[in-house]
């Protein structure tokens, strides 16, 4: 999953940053209210971080800019902000959860694992998929009970794909969830990803619909 973190301070930023990154979520930032805007036009994003406190569009402003497009974006506010009247005015303005600073990374990114899952509408923590099953948080495969070792941008692509099992991506969608600002990609990188990823796992796990993309699928 791709996130946007809004968060205009930058020490906050760089430790959460690192803290997701090292969760194997693709990541990018800015400090200021009117970038916010820009990138959610501009980029897939599956989660929005947002601080209240920013310069330029408040984030109460930007959670009323977010009711009005078409498409969800879940939100957890992080902010300073922690009285009652602010908790209660930002889960009603849209906030999906809301967390009061100062907070410890490992429960940010507790609340992150968590509404993801309740977002994608995940049952449980653990993915399964007929005998695959993928623990995101131990960064864990597993095929038949047997422990399936997957490298760094392996496990980012199975996990793009089993997020919608049965869904057709697109080279580019892909790319767009797995890959975050700064980030260099090479021209073949996904194609050479996915290469792996079926040698593992066995083709047929992932369908090559041509002309248009992959998906994620139970052998029959």
């Amino acid at each position: 999953m791709r996130i946007l973190l809004a968060e205009d301070d930058a020490l906050i930023a760089s430790a959460i940053l690192a803290s997701l990154r090292k969760h194997d979520f693709s990541v990018d930032w800015v400090s200021d209210g009117q970038d916010v805007v820009g990138a959610i036009q501009s980029h897939d994003y599956g989660m929005l971080i947002l601080d209240l406190g920013l310069p330029h569009v408040d984030g109460i402003d930007i959670l009323a800019r977010l009711e009005s497009r078409s498409k969800r974006l879940p939100v957890l506010v992080i902010t300073a902000r922690g009285g009652l009247d602010d908790r209660v005015s930002g889960l009603n303005a849209g906030a999906d959860d809301y967390l009061v600073k100062p907070f410890e990374l490992e429960e940010l990114v507790a609340r992150v694992f968590a509404l993801r899952r309740r977002t994608l509408g995940w049952p449980q923590s653990e993915l399964c998929l007929g005998a695959l099953r993928v623990d995101p948080r131990k960064r864990q495969v597993k095929l038949a009970n047997q422990e399936i070792h997957l490298s760094d941008r392996e496990f980012r692509l199975l996990m793009a794909l089993i997020e919608v099992p049965g869904v057709v991506l697109s080279i580019t969608q892909l790319e767009e969830r797995l890959y975050g600002w700064g980030e260099e990609i090479a021209s073949n990188s996904i194609e050479v990803q996915l290469h792996r990823l079926r040698k593992k796992l066995g083709k047929e796990w992932i369908r090559n619909i041509r002309g248009i993309g992959f998906k994620l699928v139970e052998p029959a």
